[in-house]
């Protein structure tokens, strides 16, 4: 029984006949109106039902659910642009090398510098080998500068030698001795024990046997003037040379571009990377040449290549660009 109706209607009519002094159509509408809206005409004061009577919201609720679902927004999906602004195309990275204390890093631009180290080079950094405190880098305007990087004037010398870009840097174990390898397909060896005022450039050998630019070079761990080297796509050699007397001992022909290479420190072997046409990698046994494994499975070539020795494993690490 609902006790708060019954109790509206037996009273509702009293209140009625003592307010018929004051008669407004307005007030007597909004009376009707709300007694419709709360089910005062009814007229049955005692219900039988199964279940609760639903109950009359006056006002909408925020929190009522409609009769169709609401399909909900799909999350608006962001695609971040690939494409550099012109203005941020120097920042480009072109060339990246540990110093062999592991405490310094060296980075080279697109913009010709290196990071903190400016007025190097005229154009990009594409290489960069260090020789203990001294980073050595190689640009496109063909220059050879050795920086001293605990210094603020830090261009301590620089080689004249190269027509072309300087593809590879490469110091001998001993850090005398110094390969470079260009895109004119010349290997020149430059000797720091040679400097002096009458020989600026320390330049001691001009090797010119490549037929292609020159990016690979590898000093032998086990023979202090062994130097190996590797041509590009129209030359596909990887040469032997004494860099005392500067003669070429060995000639390979690989088949494929020469991109890097690598000695074991363990073995007598010599580990190459490769470009078109076969993206491969080759382990040699030295000084026969004979291929030992080729590894296949790159799709592009393979550009640089780092190795770790743990127990007896050699573990390789290739870049593809």
């Amino acid at each position: 029984m609902d006790y708060d109706y019954a109790h509206y209607m037996l009273t509702e009519g009293r209140k009625i006949k003592e307010n018929q002094t004051v008669f407004s159509p307005a007030r007597d509408a909004y009376r009707m109106q709300l007694a419709e809206a709360l089910n005062m005409n009814r007229t049955r004061i005692l219900a039988f039902k199964n279940k609760l009577p639903t109950p009359v919201e006056l006002f909408p609720s925020d929190h009522t659910t409609s009769v169709h679902p609401v399909k909900p927004l799909k999350p608006r999906r962001h695609i971040p642009q690939i494409v550099l602004p012109q203005n941020l195309l120097p920042l480009m990275i072109t060339s990246v090398s540990w110093a062999p204390d592991g405490r310094h890093i060296a980075i080279g631009l697109n913009n010709s510098e290196l990071r903190t180290l400016r007025g190097c080079h005229r154009s990009r950094v594409g290489s960069m080998a260090w020789n203990s405190h001294i980073l050595t880098t190689g640009g496109m305007d063909g220059m050879i500068v050795n920086n001293d990087v605990r210094i603020r004037s830090h261009v301590v010398k620089t080689y004249r030698g190269h027509r072309q870009e300087v593809c590879g840097l490469k110091w001998s174990a001993s850090g005398q001795q110094l390969a470079s390898g260009g895109n004119d397909n010349l290997v020149h060896i430059w000797d720091m024990s040679k400097a002096s005022s009458n020989s600026p450039t320390q330049r001691i050998h001009r090797l010119e046997d490549h037929t292609s630019a020159v990016k690979a070079l590898a000093w032998c761990p086990f023979q202090s003037n062994l130097l190996a080297s590797g041509g590009g796509g129209g030359d596909r050699t990887i040469k032997f040379w004494n860099t005392r007397t500067g003669a070429c001992l060995n000639s390979v022909d690989t088949g494929s571009q020469v991109c890097a290479l690598l000695w074991n420190k363990n073995e007598r072997e010599l580990l190459s990377t490769h470009g078109f046409t076969q993206n491969q990698l080759i382990l040699w046994k030295y000084p026969s040449m004979v291929k030992m494994a080729e590894i296949m499975g790159h799709t592009s070539r393979v550009l640089h290549i780092k190795a770790r020795m743990v127990a007896q494993w050699l573990q390789l690490q290739g870049m593809r660009h």
